[in-house]
């Protein structure tokens, strides 16, 4: 269970890097444009990453991807286009973080371990690492997500490339959430039944 600091922590982890720079670009965009209002979101989650390294001497993985989606839909809206370019800039930024994910998992330890390890709760996260099982299950965690992100985007691309703009946008959103909730829930039922095989592991070594 997370206990109250924990909760708090979270909370304000995601309202910093996620909530407050998409409340500013939503409220900004009709009176500055686009492209200024999302520079000025961009902000946010920037400062909170150089607040973090300065603080921490460390790098916050968390944060950081949250600052690079800002910085690809920067991108994204410099380079303009038709509708479907538009439409496909959302589905290009997933894209890129699920290939990130993917990606990571050639590295020392994926993606998953580092964004856990911000909110973990676990007693010696860092320790656990140690543990073959134990990297197998963050390693399979960041395989889910960096595939159903990857599909989600590949989904999307169809869908525009097939269907009407109206009808794009119409289900864009259930998409989306669709595998978002998918990815959360396989998430969630592999970490029970891991952490149960983790105890046991634990116990029958100690």
């Amino acid at each position: 269970m997370l206990n109250m600091s924990s909760r708090s922590y979270i909370i304000f982890t995601l309202v910093i890097n996620g909530l407050i720079p998409w409340g500013v670009y939503v409220w900004l965009s009709p009176y500055v444009g686009g492209l200024a209002a999302l520079s000025i979101a961009t902000l946010i989650p920037l400062v909170d990453n150089i607040f973090h390294f300065a603080k921490h001497r460390t790098l916050d993985v968390f944060g950081g991807l949250m600052l690079m989606t800002f910085i690809l839909s920067f991108v994204m809206i410099l380079l303009g286009g038709s509708e479907k370019i538009l439409l496909l800039r959302e589905s290009m930024i997933t894209g890129v973080v699920g290939i990130v994910f993917l990606g990571s998992l050639c590295a020392g330890k994926p993606l998953i371990y580092y964004i856990a390890s911000r909110f973990a709760t676990i007693t010696h996260f860092e320790q656990k690492w140690e543990y073959a099982y134990f990297r197998k299950v963050i390693r399979n965690i960041t395989l889910i997500w960096g595939v159903l992100l990857v599909l989600e985007a590949c989904t999307k691309i169809v869908m525009v490339n097939e269907l009407s703009v109206m009808q794009v946008l119409a289900l864009s959103s259930i998409v989306s959430y669709s595998f978002i909730g998918v990815a959360i829930g396989a998430t969630i039922l592999y970490r029970r039944r891991s952490a149960v095989h983790m105890k046991h592991l634990q116990q029958s070594m100690s």
